[in-house]
């Protein structure tokens, strides 16, 4: 009875020890007498004891790496302090224990030098305005270097570009001055389309006058109101005005100067139906 005992127990142990449970989104790897055997899936899996010894299990998951912010230089010679961060996974177990020693350190330094050479080939403003296609470079250099540790680097994003306080002050100070260039320019335009607005109202009203005294004569009694009414306007605004100098004029002399100013405008309007009709 004894023996039988004996024997349960030894098979019950055997069976714990060699019992490997992998969690789901992991990975392990086992050596079989010091040398790689298999890699051990998500689940219940079974070793040899004594003989097979798991020497790694790790996720399959993605994972963060941050990129502790990085001083670098410019094409044009500017300064700038990086921070960025990397996303990644492993594809290949196998290769990401034993094709490397350190994996994370591994893609922190790799991370950092492939910035610094993407950067170093951009000027400061290609830096700032084209922060996309510069990740997409680094993105390109990081796998095809990772893809032999087993690694995917997913993306790659830069978080922050801080340029010396010098340059932010340059950099404010330009982007002040386009906008008060902007506001000028549009202020500028403005004020044309109001002045070729005002002139085509002008040329409107004196084409409307005209064609009204061309077709009734008796309408030089309107002419003679509506350039006493613009006479009383000018000088009421001549008068209010602080350097203004005040210019009378003998009432006799303004009806004649009226008078002639109709007539001249009678005989251009006269002259112009004239000559239309001529040809």
């Amino acid at each position: 009875m004894e023996p039988i005992i004996i024997i349960l127990l030894a098979l019950t142990g055997y069976a714990l020890g060699s019992a490997k449970m992998v969690n789901q989104g992991n990975a392990a790897l086992v050596e079989r007498l010091g040398k790689y055997h298999r890699k051990l899936t998500p689940g219940l899996n079974f070793i040899v004891p004594v003989l097979d010894q798991i020497v790694m299990e790790d996720t399959t998951r993605e994972q963060i790496l941050d990129v502790k912010p990085q001083n670098v230089i410019t094409k044009d010679g500017v300064y700038l302090e990086i921070d960025a961060v990397l996303y990644w996974r492993i594809k290949d177990i196998e290769k990401s224990f034993y094709a490397i020693d350190d994996l994370q350190q591994g893609l922190s330094n790799l991370a950092t030098t492939t910035l610094r050479e993407i950067v170093a080939q951009n000027t400061l403003n290609d830096t700032n305005m084209s922060r996309t296609d510069m990740n997409n470079a680094i993105l390109g250099e990081l796998n095809s270097i990772a893809k032999d540790w087993g690694v995917e680097i997913i993306r790659l994003d830069i978080q922050s570009i801080n340029p010396p306080e010098s340059v932010r002050k340059s950099m404010e100070e330009q982007r002040n001055a386009e906008i008060k260039q902007k506001a000028m320019i549009t202020a500028a335009e403005g004020e044309r389309q109001a002045a070729i607005k005002k002139a085509e109202g002008t040329k409107m009203s004196m084409e409307i006058i005209s064609q009204a005294i061309r077709n009734n004569p008796e309408s030089k009694e309107i002419l003679r109101y509506l350039a006493t009414q613009d006479y009383i306007d000018a000088s009421q605004k001549l008068g209010e005005s602080n350097n203004a100098k005040i210019v009378f004029v003998d009432p006799a002399n303004s009806t004649e100067m009226f008078q002639e100013l109709i007539s001249d405008s009678l005989e251009t309007g006269n002259d112009g139906k004239n000559g239309n009709g001529a040809n």
